[in-house]
């Protein structure tokens, strides 16, 4: 592919602006392949987060047929993706290279793999363009990508991040720094939705189809366990409440009956609140924190959603979370932290490498 959307090093203006920047940033961390233009002006007076462009192309069909995700075929898929789709964001945010004043891209965590093809991509297109370099954590991003429809949010606050490989609470301090005070001690939350999912037929990834299924379902249906660690730490244990699922349907068909897929879905569902929305409140009521977070692509679940929604109404708490096109993995929530790693002086090596744990 031609890249005549680059800019040579003659017409770089190396000139570097204090607030409002262009970052072209990358994510391939599992299964999407992502890449977006964002614009950000944070100053004492206001902040402007926009997308001018956010190409993702997911690996989804490619990963179904095994019922979850293959690292080496989406790292094969991410190399397949990332150049065209750099050239797409370009194209669709109507600017250059030399528009854009720095790369941010997805270092840790993730599936190595993964994430080598994004770093390599991104320090290649940083350096023969005379760009900084800015490694984001993509847990952070998932946070971030808040910023582009809450103008109001500021640190400090509480999150938690929910996805298919990480469940953390966190106390984000400032933009750039989180201090994790809560976490899963095995299975993410997202790993147990889709692996439920599976046991009851449902397509990789199940989490979709388990939140529209729990609507029709009897939550009272089933006896399940807690994911909650039952002490004052703010850790979380979802393994016990999958296998638990697991061995109810596996009985069940061993009888010669068939279970509900909606009271297996609205179940599961109840115990994942309560466990959740539990430790949340703890966290509140620990750090006394008055705006709240949920992020990560669990942030999609609609009952997850309104249960610590309203469980922020009644301890007066802010609620935020992002829109459903931002909950899952893309480039522009990686963009926008990558602009205040900038601003806080943060700057990556040429020898940078990808971390699957951060």
């Amino acid at each position: 592919m031609a890249w005549s959307l680059c800019a040579s090093s003659e017409q770089k203006n190396t000139e570097r602006r204090e607030h409002i920047m262009k970052l072209l940033a990358v994510e391939s961390s599992c299964d999407e392949t992502s890449v977006a233009v964002v614009e950000m002006d944070d100053t004492e007076t206001h902040r402007t987060c926009r997308i001018l462009s956010n190409q993702i192309a997911s690996q989804i069909p490619l990963h179904r047929v095994y019922g979850g995700v293959v690292p080496e075929i989406a790292g094969r898929a991410h190399a397949e993706a990332v150049s065209s789709l750099a050239y797409d964001a370009l194209k669709e945010a109507d600017v250059i290279l030399q528009d854009v004043d720095a790369v941010a891209v997805t270092a840790y965590p993730g599936l190595i793999g993964a994430l080598l093809v994004g770093v390599n991509f991104a320090k290649g297109l940083a350096f023969s363009n005379d760009l900084p370099l800015i490694a984001v954590d993509h847990i952070k991003g998932h946070v971030a990508a808040n910023y582009f429809v809450h103008p109001d949010l500021k640190p400090p606050f509480l999150a938690l991040v929910a996805s298919g490989g990480h469940t953390s609470v966190i106390r984000v301090e400032s933009y750039t720094h989180f201090v994790t005070v809560g976490s899963t001690r095995d299975d993410a939350i997202g790993e147990a939705f889709d692996k439920v999912a599976r046991v009851m037929g449902i397509a990789y990834p199940g989490g979709k189809e388990m939140d529209r299924l729990a609507y029709l379902g009897n939550e009272d249906a089933i006896s399940l366990p807690l994911a909650a660690i039952h002490d004052d730490s703010l850790d979380f244990s979802f393994s016990g409440l999958k296998t638990a699922v697991l061995n109810t349907v596996n009985r069940a068909r061993q009888r010669g009956e068939t279970l509900s897929p909606q009271d297996v879905a609205a179940s599961f569902t109840k115990s994942v609140k309560i466990s959740v929305t539990q430790k949340v409140a703890l966290a509140l009521e620990r750090y006394g924190e008055k705006q709240f977070v949920l992020a990560g692509g669990v942030a999609a679940n609609s009952h997850l959603q309104q249960a610590l929604q309203r469980l922020c109404e009644e301890k007066n708490v802010a609620f935020y979370s992002p829109p459903l096109s931002l909950c899952g993995d893309n480039a522009a929530m990686i963009g926008a932290q990558g602009y205040y790693e900038y601003l806080s002086g943060a700057r990556a090596a040429w020898f940078l490498n990808a971390r699957a744990n951060g």
